[in-house]
């Protein structure tokens, strides 16, 4: 693993012990995560090694009630464990923030069905989370019928969630608020996949299409999405007072986190050892290279500061979400997005040629932070319904 970590630094706030502790377990497993990482690239999925070393030190379950086998941990020491991912392979740390999202349905799910789904079984659980599919209402649950895309981690899954448009006669139902969702759980044996995961980054997550022609799914094993927008009812298996969409920004954001961070490193270990065609001096001693540099990384502290604030204050709030909350946590989320896809830009651009070739560092993260923020939870979208939040106080979910 390169150590980054001589390099001049701006102040870290101290690190608790718990924190410390996943941080030092993920420390444990980086030579294996960069063993593997040209093979994730190419097979375009998690190695199984990968998957069960995690799997083994608590980092599949690590956003579950330990009431249903998982870790249960602070959100932001979940946080900062998807953020140190990223920076050894952001494809790794995005199964792991998919996982830690969707395992956040175990509070909404009826406890035995959260059991069976996470404690009984020691796979992904993962899934489509764009309503692709329809939901005919039967006796008992509901017949289910679609195609879903974007199933990261899918090659570890022992179960997959499927989000579909409930239906009269195969027709969506619509409501005063729009078309009603539901997400349903099926066991991973009774899908289809389509190799459709051939993308620019994000190589490693597998995120293939899968199908269903039709299957019975019991109502046990189905949540509604207009009570994902509260948080889940009080109960003592309840792991976090969060509402599902506002708990969704946390295990996205950190993942682009990682990776401005990997390149801002990775391009301070460039600037001192490359000097430019028909130069005397290496790029670090370049005055605009030093002026944008400092810029970029005075972005990405500050961003993340922003991020973790809202973090603090949604965990404070302990179930009072509200749309005051949930306008920050977008917006945060929003700009976060851009300042890190800026700071990578930055270092791809100013390390000239060098980060044109595969084997670059700049390459890979060039191509990681373009596939992470294509995800609704870092949409500059947001800026446009909180903004008209803040001008006409209506916070919508998406236009």
């Amino acid at each position: 693993m390169s150590d980054h970590r001589q390099r001049p630094r701006l102040p870290e706030p101290p690190v608790p012990p718990e924190q410390a502790d996943w941080l030092a377990r993920v420390e444990k497993l980086a030579p294996l995560i960069e063993r593997h990482r040209e093979e994730a690239e190419h097979t375009r999925q998690m190695p199984r090694p990968v998957f069960e070393a995690l799997r083994d030190e608590g980092f599949t379950r690590m956003w579950v009630s330990r009431a249903f086998g998982g870790q249960q941990v602070p959100l932001d020491t979940g946080m900062a464990v998807l953020e140190a991912l990223a920076r050894l392979d952001a494809s790794v740390s995005w199964q792991i923030g998919v996982q830690g999202a969707i395992g956040r349905l175990s509070d909404y799910l009826p406890e035995e069905s959260s059991r069976r789904l996470f404690l009984d079984s020691d796979g992904f659980v993962v899934g489509g989370v764009k309503p692709s599919g329809l939901a005919e209402p039967v006796d008992g649950g509901y017949l289910l019928r679609g195609e879903w895309a974007m199933a990261s981690g899918s090659a570890h899954a022992d179960w997959l969630v499927c989000t579909a448009l409930v239906s009269k006669d195969w027709k969506p139902v619509m409501t005063s608020a729009g078309p009603d969702i539901v997400m349903l759980f099926v066991p991973a044996s009774a899908v289809q996949y389509r190799d459709t995961w051939l993308t620019v980054g994000l190589r490693g997550t597998g995120s293939n299409h899968f199908r269903i022609d039709e299957r019975f799914v019991p109502e046990e094993l189905a949540v509604r999405k207009a009570r994902m927008a509260k948080a889940p009812p009080a109960r003592a298996s309840r792991g976090y007072p969060i509402g599902y969409f506002d708990f969704g920004p946390f295990s996205t954001a950190p993942v682009a986190l990682g990776i401005a961070r990997d390149a801002l490193d990775t391009f301070h270990e460039t600037a001192h050892a490359k000097t430019p065609a028909s130069g005397t001096k290496t790029l670090a001693a370049n005055h605009v290279v030093q002026e944008r540099f400092a810029r970029a990384e005075i972005a990405v502290y500050s961003t993340r500061l922003l991020l973790h604030d809202a973090a603090r204050q949604i965990v404070a709030a302990a179930g009072d979400g509200s749309d005051e909350l949930s306008a920050l946590i977008r917006l945060a989320s929003a700009s976060l997005a851009e300042s890190t896809t800026a700071a990578v830009e930055a270092t791809y651009t100013l390390a000239g040629t060098t980060s044109l070739y595969a084997t670059s560092r700049l390459e890979r993260c060039f191509r990681d932070m373009h596939s992470v923020t294509k995800h609704i939870a870092l949409s500059y979208t947001h800026f446009e319904t909180v903004g008209d939040y803040l001008m006409n106080d209506e916070l919508v979910m998406r236009r």
